[in-house]
């Protein structure tokens, strides 16, 4: 079974996407921006939050959480990244994999976030 969560404003029904998609137990989050600016690390919280909820929409929480990847702007301060990381999911520990790429649209966006979760079946 297939479920999906939108966001809207536009971007994801132009290019055709889901914010987050589950099929069975799986839940993943598609890349993730702040919406309101600010530095590295400002940026990166907003963004893990914003994917968090949008995976919580589809019954995953952050203990599920099991992948991330965190995408940098060229320059930006790497190490603000990875302490929201650690700060939203210490003792979670997903594997994470931190790339840095060319650029986002929209312009002014540092970080975009990525993960996948999956749901443990209930007990029975």
């Amino acid at each position: 079974m297939r479920s999906d969560y939108r966001e809207g404003g536009g971007f994801e029904e132009a290019a055709a996407y889901s914010r987050a998609v589950r099929i069975g137990p799986h839940v993943a989050v598609s890349g993730t921006a702040a919406r309101n600016g600010g530095d590295t690390y400002t940026q990166t919280r907003e963004a893990l939050q914003r994917a968090l909820a949008a995976a919580a929409k589809l019954g995953a929480g952050v203990g599920d959480v099991l992948r991330t990847r965190l995408l940098l702007a060229t320059g930006c301060d790497w190490e603000g990244a990875v302490r929201a990381h650690r700060e939203a999911f210490e003792g979670v520990n997903p594997a994470n994999t931190t790339y840095y790429v060319a650029g986002f649209i929209p312009d002014g966006v540092l970080v975009e976030v990525e993960l996948d979760a999956v749901v443990p079946a209930p007990p029975r």
